[in-house]
């Protein structure tokens, strides 16, 4: 047996052993905790425990004869490689959202069978779907019972890192306010309570930060806003009593993690409960109290959080500065040490996450970083590991996707460098990716345009020439909170009411191109919605436009000039102008002839 894989067969054998017992035939695995977080918790990777699939998104089902992990464009090379030898297959799917594995369920499993998953981890938006397509098909779903207890035996426990206070000047609206808004939102819903289960919603509500999930600054928790007061449900010991005090002062009052759904259960007759279907677990809807009112609707924080204020702005343009000129020293090293030190894809982590480590308001990585030379940059979700790493020596793109957390504002940038000489096809490629960049970075839009309508814009050059990625364009991003926030995204999704794209949404533009065993091209920036020019007689509303925020040179030694048409020329050149203006003051040394030399105008 591959002792790689041998692990993940046994654990299967296991698990399908307790199926057997349990008169169940599949049991459904998500990559969710009862948060329904991007990044989990080591307690809730129970997918990747059992698959050995590492990627950040991704769904297994395990049948007693087969098994099968559902995942998008973004890790299909990441996941053959990973599943080889497990007799897990890979099905691969359009998008991260399309749910393949609730018609696989459907079609493979038999009438009169059982599907299991844990409700505590199952979105109640997801929970309808499968249970209305698992009904048609004439099968069971069952839901009260977390399975992986009984064969992962050295489950780790909750965490317990302390839950400390987004402070002033970062944290420009205070929490009572953010409360009251919330309240008012409620009382437009009819609603008398709120429960709030996502971990950035309950973060920003509260101004408070955490470190139990990586790369984010959240902390486990859920809410209960009430008539009178606010209810957190935390872990014993994680506030410390000053906190305690001055949350009680703003009406927050502190509960046990695990009492959330014992609460939910004392709402009753006369009671309206407001709840957000895609940010709630299917457990917690049915811990709510038989006579309790039940609205559903999108949580109102994550619609406010999405808008950050002309303060929040503020320190998300500083926060920027900082991150551009730690890149900027890295780079700096990284340019003059190629040929003489040996440098891997793992050397760039350390470094670049050192350089940051530097700055002012740093708190730490955003994500994992990605550094991804020649074939590995064809993979968007690459990650170096110590076992498998690339060393970066001879000619070929470079791509490194990175971001920081600071406490005025979170960082995603994407740059492809040229390591030694680089083909024609690779800067073809680089150039209909920036063209791409730059096309959605300068458009115009009316107020309220739903963000997927914008993902053309990016593809456009692409798409002429035949050319097309798999991933979205872009994704919201948070305020020292999550890097992939919602509501609105930008991409091939269908568009819903909560996408419309509203001034101080943050969002990446991100488009690429990957040849697979070859090469990656992706050029990304961050870009805040601002108000831009209207007609001068308002007849066709107000519009937006996009400011771009992050500050980083873009390698033009990538591009074929003759691609670039003068206006687009033009853009790029005033960009670097302004990178080197707002970057240079922070700089000196080698790090500042570095970005002077890479923003010189084309």
């Amino acid at each position: 047996m591959d002792t790689r894989t041998a692990p993940i067969r046994l654990r299967l054998d296991k698990l399908r052993a307790v199926l057997t017992r349990e008169g169940v035939q599949a049991l459904l695995v998500p990559s969710a905790d009862p948060h329904l977080s991007e990044y989990l918790p080591e307690r809730w990777q129970g997918r990747q425990w059992l698959s050995g699939f590492t990627g950040s998104m991704g769904t297994l089902v395990v049948a007693r004869d087969r098994a099968a992990l559902f995942a998008d464009g973004r890790y299909w090379v990441q996941a053959e490689a990973e599943l080889a030898g497990s007799g897990i297959e890979l099905v691969k799917i359009p998008t991260g959202t399309a749910p393949l594995h609730v018609e696989w369920l459907a079609r493979e499993v038999a009438r009169g069978a059982v599907v299991a998953v844990d409700g505590q981890v199952l979105a109640l938006s997801a929970a309808q779907a499968l249970r209305a397509a698992l009904d048609a098909a004439g099968v069971v779903l069952r839901t009260e019972r977390d399975l992986l207890d009984a064969v992962w035996l050295e489950r780790p426990a909750l965490p317990a890192a302390p839950v400390y206070e987004h402070l002033p000047p970062h944290a420009a609206v205070a929490r009572v306010d953010k409360l009251a808004a919330v309240r008012a939102a409620m009382a437009r819903h009819g609603a008398t309570h709120h429960f709030v289960s996502s971990v950035d919603d309950v973060a920003w509500l509260t101004n408070l930060r955490g470190s139990d999930v990586d790369f984010n600054p959240v902390f486990l928790a859920h809410l209960l806003v009430e008539p009178r007061g606010t209810r957190l449900f935390v872990g014993a010991g994680k506030v410390a009593p000053a906190l305690t005090a001055r949350l009680a002062a703003d009406d927050v009052t502190l509960a046990p993690y695990g009492q959330a759904a014992a609460a939910l259960g004392a709402l009753g007759a006369g009671h309206t409960l407001l709840v957000d279907p895609r940010r709630v677990t299917l457990g917690f809807r049915q811990a709510v109290g038989a006579g309790c009112k039940v609205v559903e609707a999108i949580n109102p924080s994550t619609l406010a959080k999405s808008r950050k204020t002309d303060a929040e702005a503020a320190h998300v343009r500083e926060a920027m500065v900082e991150d551009g000129a730690a890149m900027c020293e890295f780079y700096a090293w990284f340019e003059q040490a190629l040929g003489r030190e040996r440098i891997t894809e793992l050397t760039v982590d350390e470094r670049l996450t050192a350089a940051r480590a530097r700055r002012a308001g740093y708190v730490g990585l955003s994500f994992a970083t990605i550094a991804g030379f020649a074939a590995h940059g064809a993979m968007p979700h690459y990650r170096a590991t110590p076992e498998h790493h690339a060393a970066i020596e001879g000619d070929g793109l470079l791509l490194i996707d990175s971001g920081g957390q600071y406490l005025g504002g979170t960082t995603d940038i994407t740059r492809v460098w040229k390591v030694g000489q680089i083909t024609p096809a690779m800067k073809r490629d680089f150039t209909l990716v920036l063209k791409g960049t730059l096309a959605l970075s300068r458009t115009r839009f009316p107020l309220g345009t739903p963000a997927p309508m914008l993902d053309a814009l990016a593809r456009a050059p692409l798409w002429a020439e035949g050319i097309d990625y798999m991933h979205g364009t872009g994704h919201g991003v948070g305020y020292f909170l999550a890097v992939h926030e919602g509501p609105q995204t930008i991409g091939k999704t269908v568009a819903e009411p909560a996408m419309a794209m509203q001034p101080g949404m943050i969002t990446s533009i991100e488009p690429g191109v990957y040849r697979s065993g070859q090469w990656g091209v992706r050029i990304e920036n961050l870009v805040l919605a601002v108000p831009a020019r209207s007609a001068e007689d308002g007849a066709f509303g107000e519009f937006l436009e996009f400011e771009t925020l992050t500050l980083c040179p873009i390698d033009t030694r990538c591009i074929e000039r003759a691609l670039l048409r003068a206006d687009e020329i033009a853009w790029l050149d005033a960009y670097h102008a302004r990178v080197r203006e707002r970057l240079a003051p922070r700089l000196q040394g080698a790090a500042l002839a570095w970005l002077n030399e890479r923003t010189q105008p084309l």
